[in-house]
């Protein structure tokens, strides 16, 4: 202040100073927010009128962009949600396709096979959803998609080895132990090394009551629905089960009135199915098997000689071929084989379980070639037949 001689200037009292609230503060700083683009629009010659109505419009525009922000969000969550929990794979064709899972297979290569067969619709979900769920590696086994799958469903399937059961056939065209052996490790993930030593273990085999030369019996041919992965003692479980549903208490009646254990009635069906495939004359070629078998006749079946000799192609049984030393030569050696010469289906079992009385001893393939057979009860009619048959062959030039 200044000071003049003389003068006595009065002390004006001192201002009290107001400190603001920190909610002050906030107002303050709401309001600086909210004024900020008035502010700006004065800066630039925009005549400051109606203030409330611009703070209205300003305030608008903020939650409208909120309201945007929230809007893809919630978009791109529920896009991710159909392709996690809907469809995130298409077939290409509209149909299902089925894969096998090497216990070396990656990912990646997986992968690289559906997409040949499927249309992804997102790769990034596809990332985001393996990372997860911590998806890494399939697991082995057969796998079937559907026309349309998710994201889930293929990761979960293949996290926890959920397969597709396969269909196993087996068929009257298995004839030896080791095309058995082959045809399952073909079908199935197993090495068919590990099915042909238990084929070949006498000590296995006694758990199910069979030897090896009567094994293939466990395997009676039908369809039957198993996992690709199973192991080899699996198999041999599953078809036990299913080989003792098949030889129930009715069938294991009928075989017992005939004198037969099962192996033997399978044995029985085995020769009648490599003679024939005529339906018809299943039975009457049951019926002559079981009297010469009662009458201690040789049976004298040509289909066993070709399976001691180990040609299957052979067309024409001769001399020398039943002079070979095998059991399985019943031209030599009375009774039946030491087992099946081929798997025989469940109808050619059942047509020997239900074989009719004959007086037959006696049949030779019809000399007309129609792959039907004569039937005799006499060695002479049966000779005169087989003569005109040998002729018919020499005629053909069948060797």
């Amino acid at each position: 202040r200044v000071t003049v001689p003389g003068v006595r200037i009065p002390l004006l009292p001192q201002k009290k100073i107001h400190e603001p609230s920190p909610k002050e503060i906030e107002c303050r700083h709401m309001d600086f927010f909210c004024e900020m683009p008035l502010a700006i629009l004065g800066d630039i010659g925009i005549p400051l009128k109606n203030n409330n109505l611009i703070m209205k419009r300003t305030k608008w525009i903020i939650l409208s962009f909120v309201a945007a922000v929230m809007m893809a969000v919630l978009g791109f969550c529920i896009k991710q949600y159909y392709h996690f929990a809907v469809s995130n794979f298409k077939s290409v064709d509209g149909e299902s396709h089925a894969y096998h899972v090497y216990p070396e297979m990656t990912s990646d290569s997986l992968m690289g096979a559906i997409l040949e067969d499927y249309e992804m619709a997102s790769d990034l979900a596809w990332c985001l959803h393996c990372r997860y769920l911590k998806y890494t590696q399939p697991k082995p086994g057969h796998y079937r998609f559907a026309e349309k799958i998710s994201n889930r469903d293929v990761i979960r399937r293949l996290q926890l080895g959920e397969e597709t059961p396969i269909k196993l056939s087996f068929t009257q065209s298995i004839r030896t132990r080791e095309q058995l052996a082959g045809h399952m490790g073909k079908k199935l993930l197993l090495d068919s090394a590990d099915v042909i030593q238990r084929l070949n273990d006498k000590e296995y085999l006694a758990h199910f009551g069979l030897t090896p030369e009567t094994a293939v019996c466990l395997f009676i041919p039908n369809t039957y629905e198993v996992y690709w992965t199973m192991s080899a003692d699996q198999l041999f479980a599953r078809m036990y089960k299913e080989y003792q549903r098949f030889w129930n208490d009715e069938r294991k009646a009928k075989a017992e009135k005939l004198g037969l254990s099962p192996v033997e009635v399978a044995t029985i069906a085995s020769i009648i199915a490599s003679e024939t495939n005529k339906k018809e004359e299943y039975p009457i070629i049951a019926s002559i098997y079981i009297n010469r078998l009662k009458k201690g006749i040789a049976l004298q079946a040509c289909p066993t000689v070709i399976f001691a000799v180990g040609d299957f192609k052979l067309r024409r049984v001769l001399k020398r071929h039943l002079a070979i030393d095998s059991p399985y030569n019943t031209y030599k050696y009375r009774g039946l084989p030491p087992g099946p010469i081929r798997l025989a289906r469940p109808d050619v079992i059942d047509a020997v379980l239900n074989a009719p009385k004959t007086d037959y001893l006696y049949m030779c393939a019809n000399p007309d070639f129609s792959g039907t057979h004569i039937f005799s009860s006499s060695y002479a009619k049966h000779s005169a037949v087989a003569r005109q048959y040998q002729r018919a062959l020499n005629q053909r030039r069948v060797r």
